[in-house]
């Protein structure tokens, strides 16, 4: 009996993220600002990028792989989202997310809305990574 308890809660560990397009899927919430809620999902080596809202309404996603980043037909600000090639200003973003791979960042429109950039990033270290740094 003890050895299929364990075997469970492995099973339950090793869980993959669901929900893309979800208000509240079942993913870690991986922000870097505290104004959005970012799930990551990864399946078939592609990683995406959910942003949400405070309230839970899913914004927009993006998706990345190896070596091309494009913006998915989800969320509310779908139409919003830029991939960028050069740095963005600085000025006016918040970053949202950051790896190594890639940085996310959201800005707040007049009328409600969010633009969502997202870029490539070259950088190896997550800890050193700025939304300035992007793929040559």
């Amino acid at each position: 009996m003890a050895l299929s308890m364990t075997t469970l809660a492995f099973a339950q560990e090793a869980a993959p993220a669901t929900g893309l397009g979800q208000a509240w899927p079942n993913a870690t919430d991986v922000s870097t600002n505290a104004h959005y809620h970012v799930y990551r999902f990864e399946r078939d080596g592609v990683k995406y990028i959910q942003v949400n809202d405070l309230q839970g309404q899913v914004r927009a996603a993006v998706a990345i792989t190896q070596d091309a980043m494009f913006a998915l037909p989800v969320g509310t600000d779908a139409q919003h989202v830029t991939i960028l090639t050069q740095p963005a200003p600085q000025d006016s973003t918040q970053v949202v997310y950051q790896d190594s791979n890639m940085a996310v960042a959201a800005v707040p429109q007049e009328d409600g809305s969010v633009s969502i950039m997202a870029m490539m990033a070259d950088c190896t270290d997550p800890g050193q990574c700025t939304l300035n740094r992007v793929a040559q």
